[in-house]
């Protein structure tokens, strides 16, 4: 990890990524590097971008569209100051001495996320000994093929598995490469459209494990309050924007993906954006146990050496209050 660091540190110095300004005292002093991918559920925050709520609450938000493999290492080089992953992302992150403190919840999967098989395939025993594309160890397609095989008896060591990105493993899966593929919407529609390609074994229907977060680099954290406060009232209003016009916000939603709102609105009926509501119930117990659970598999997989040694200092309840 440390080389890698030091070339986001060099682009950094380079002057090459938008750095937080430490130390400010208001929300509009501030600007914000975010990292996120082409994940659905992170659209609001491309929402908050384009629709101009960023603005209305006075942050200048530059969103990066960074692997989730990498994005622990723009972290801990300063590259970014923010980022939204999933729960057990930022369990192992903590872990592997890179902290980062969760402050609201966005989305939960509900089958958005997921394993493609070819026809021949009827159980998870029968995966074993096939090839599996699937992205790299500490992403969440790893962690949910790892956390699938464990709920059935097995184990990553059972399969073969080849590295992929989401949408490159859907890609290839469509075009006949390997016997299965964990994805995510948007790719994850592909292999549903394509029915002779092969079909869904399983989702997080089956296996709820899917949740994100997002959190920022703690000493960020302390020194700007007000603007994590800013970045979590941005994304309850893009929620609310969504409700309130869903066509133009799927549109502008999509156009981040390269998606008309028609695609978007059917890939985001695979998961649920939580409001502020819900983030206060899932913050409140159901955060604590998931990560718990979590943490064993992440063990077992082999992403973590060691648990973090303090769950309850990798959130923040005070920004959702």
């Amino acid at each position: 990890m440390g080389t890698t660091v030091k070339k986001w540190a060099a682009l950094v110095a380079a002057g090459t990524c938008a750095i937080g300004i430490v130390g400010a005292a208001h929300a509009e002093d501030t600007k914000i590097s975010l990292g996120i991918s082409g994940w659905t559920g992170f659209a609001p925050l491309s929402l908050a971008d384009k629709a101009g709520i960023f603005k209305k609450h006075g942050l200048d938000v530059e969103i990066k569209f960074i692997p989730q493999k990498d994005r622990h290492l723009a972290l801990a080089a300063g590259a970014i100051q923010c980022a939204a992953t999933t729960v057990e992302t930022h369990v192992a992150w903590n872990a592997n001495g890179v902290p980062i403190v969760q402050i609201f919840q966005m989305d939960k999967s509900y089958g958005a996320d997921g394993i493609a098989v070819r026809n021949d395939i009827k159980t998870f025993a029968d995966l074993k000994g096939k090839t599996v594309s699937v992205d790299a160890p500490g992403t969440s397609p790893y962690f949910g093929l790892a956390w699938m095989l464990n709920k059935n008896g097995m184990t990553i060591k059972d399969v073969k598995t080849t590295t992929l990105s989401p949408q490159a493993a859907a890609q290839a899966f469509v075009a006949g490469q390997n016997d299965a593929a964990m994805s995510y919407e948007p790719y994850l529609s592909s292999v549903r459209d394509n029915p002779a390609a092969g079909k869904i074994l399983a989702t997080t229907l089956d296996y709820p494990m899917v949740m994100d977060t997002v959190g920022c680099a703690p000493t960020w954290l302390k020194a700007n309050a007000a603007a994590a406060q800013a970045l979590t009232d941005s994304y309850f209003d893009a929620l609310a924007m969504i409700k309130a016009d869903p066509v133009k916000s799927n549109e502008l939603m999509g156009s981040a993906v390269k998606q008309t709102g028609e695609q978007f609105a059917k890939s985001a009926a695979y998961l649920r954006w939580q409001d502020k509501a819900a983030n206060q119930k899932f913050f409140a117990g159901e955060l604590t146990a998931f990560m718990k659970d979590a943490e064993k598999i992440l063990l077992e997989a082999g992403v973590i050496r060691k648990a973090p040694d303090n769950l309850a200092a990798t959130f923040d309840t005070s920004f959702i209050k």
